[in-house]
């Protein structure tokens, strides 16, 4: 706090600490349920990891698991303009995951096979079939597997759309301000900042790769892990390609814009933590990722490289999501690290709404308590 500056009190049903998509899905769910909301964050909103992804909805890079919460939260992504009031430039597009290998096609089979059991309208492909759907692919592929329900988000028009939706849903938006701690306050929570204080009777976590910190201020140890993915985007070239397209092992995830540019992602790491988020590209991991999107898709090397930067994701040990209520606290809850999560985020927000508007769930949480050990200095109850 600010020596000589008075911080201002919010009272509110609930305060949501993170205003990624799903804090920010969460938020305005509630505040439509009737519930006094206030959504805090150190940014803007969808500015932090939600704003930088690579926006790729997609069946391919989802855990088999999540395949029923994906392919809700893709509808969503493809309608905001019914729920959010805006159109984020959500495009369809079918999605081709490319095999080149033995081991890679084995990898390809295995990972269809589980996906399609959980409901993904995914099929194997020849080469001459997948070459017949993206003329531009590299013909030594040995197999393709097929998704018409892919498709992706410009990521960065999403936190407009939600401003927009959370002002008019009646939300207390608190942007720019880092949470420096949360108490236990009697029969609720209080909520820290340098400037403001949030007194609520409910409190949310959706903090990303940043809840093992906040969990640990209420007493809570969880380990995250932080992965700092490489983005790459090109100029503008001529029509490449027109399906969402990646590797069996995962490394790489193409798509192009309908301005031209082509947005290739895929998981390569650079160099960050939480603390000081994205700092640095690693340049083998760089070149690394475009020669394997140019043996993707050849005529890629007709362009050049506009821009690089870095994009964080959060994982739990068992690299599975953590939505629900947390153990041992009255209403307080988290939600967070859902792998491949920007597709399901806006179904997983509400999903936990929801529950805590004591409806019942139209799918199942993920319980944190299987995550979640004491501190061993746990936060004393305030009064």
């Amino acid at each position: 706090m600010t020596p000589g500056l008075a911080q201002e009190t919010v009272d509110v049903d609930v305060a949501v600490v993170g205003a990624g998509a799903m804090g920010a899905t969460v938020a305005l769910h509630l505040a439509r349920g009737g519930m006094r909301t206030a959504l805090v964050d150190r940014g803007e909103i969808c500015r932090e990891a939600s704003g930088v992804n690579a926006g790729t909805l997609t069946l391919h890079m989802t855990r088999a698991a999540l395949i029923p919460y994906a392919m809700k939260g893709r509808e969503l992504w493809l309608t905001t303009e019914r729920w959010l009031g805006m159109d984020v430039v959500a495009r369809s597009a079918p999605g081709l995951s490319l095999a080149f290998t033995p081991a890679e096609r084995d990898m390809l089979e295995k990972r269809a096979e589980a996906r399609t059991a959980m409901g993904a309208p995914i099929r194997i492909l020849t080469p001459a079939e997948a070459c017949r759907i993206e003329p531009g692919l590299n013909a030594s592929l040995l197999a393709a597997a097929f998704c018409e329900l892919d498709g992706h988000v410009t990521a960065y028009l999403t936190g407009r759309a939600y401003r927009q939706a959370l002002r008019a849903a009646g939300v207390a938006i608190i942007e720019r301000m880092a949470v420096e701690q949360i108490d236990r306050l009697g029969q609720g929570y209080r909520v820290r900042g340098a400037r403001q204080v949030v007194r609520a009777r409910r409190v949310v976590l959706a903090g990303g790769v940043w809840l093992e910190t906040m969990l640990a201020w209420l007493g809570l140890r969880v380990p995250v892990k932080c992965l700092i993915n490489q983005l790459v985007v090109t100029e503008r070239m001529r029509p490449v390609m027109r399906s969402v397209v990646g590797i069996a092992s995962g490394l790489l995830s193409l798509k192009q814009f309908e301005n031209g540019t082509v947005l290739i992602g895929g998981g390569w790491q650079g160099l960050g933590d939480p603390v000081r988020g994205g700092v640095q590209a690693v340049p083998e991991n760089l070149i690394g990722n475009i020669q394997l999107a140019r043996h993707a898709i050849p005529a890629l090397g007709e362009t050049r490289v506009v821009r690089i930067w870095l994009g964080l994701e959060s994982e739990t040990a068992d690299a599975m999501p953590m939505i629900g209520a947390l153990p041992g606290l009255d209403e307080a809850y988290v939600i967070g690290c859902v792998h491949s999560g920007y597709t399901s985020a806006p179904y997983m927000g509400r999903l936990l709404a929801d529950r805590i508007l004591g409806r019942e769930p139209e799918m199942p949480l993920f319980d944190p308590t299987r995550l979640v050990q004491a501190a061993p200095n746990a936060v004393e109850e305030m009064t």
